[in-house]
């Protein structure tokens, strides 16, 4: 999504540290320091008109008295566990010997909460992306995002950076 809405003609905050690699051939759009958004809330004030990632855990850390458009993605769970297991075999990294089953139910009851707050936050707009909705209609979900950010984004643009080959750890319906 932070490829699509950079090539829709949207600034990004982004520090370039890390560089793509076999986890991400295509490169990163992050920025370090929203790590820190918990103890540092201040640092929102340099993403003013643009676009920062944010992971889920931090957006409660987003402070009040401003107005946010949050594009959030959704991907079935059990992909998001394969790929986080991939990555870390890619980094020679230990995967973790818990039950796929046990680390789905937790991202179910993250995201129940964190939806349940977004709910409740008058100044945070939220549009639900679906991951497989923009691997099967880019032009459509592209649109979507275009308009509910309310900027005349160029949607070829976005689409042309959806790449299916990327969708490496699939799962069956």
């Amino acid at each position: 999504m932070m490829q699509m809405l950079a090539a829709g003609g949207m600034p990004v905050l982004s520090d370039g540290l890390r560089n793509p690699d076999q986890n991400n051939p295509r490169g990163y759009y992050e920025f370090e320091l929203v790590k820190s958004l918990g103890r540092n809330p201040e640092i929102v004030a340099q993403a003013e008109g643009k676009v920062i990632k944010v992971i889920s855990s931090l957006l409660n850390h987003l402070p009040a008295g401003r107005e946010y458009r949050v594009v959030f993605m959704l991907r079935p769970l059990a992909e998001v566990v394969a790929s986080q297991n991939r990555m870390m075999e890619r980094l020679h990294q230990t995967v973790p010997q818990v039950a796929e089953r046990a680390v789905t139910a937790a991202f179910e009851t993250h995201l129940a909460q964190v939806r349940g707050w977004l709910a409740k936050q008058s100044n945070i707009l939220v549009l639900y992306v679906d991951y497989p909705s923009i691997l099967q209609d880019p032009v459509g979900e592209a649109t979507r995002v275009s308009m509910f950010l309310d900027r005349d984004l160029d949607v070829d643009g976005m689409v042309r950076q959806v790449e299916h080959a990327l969708h490496r750890e699939r799962v069956s319906a």
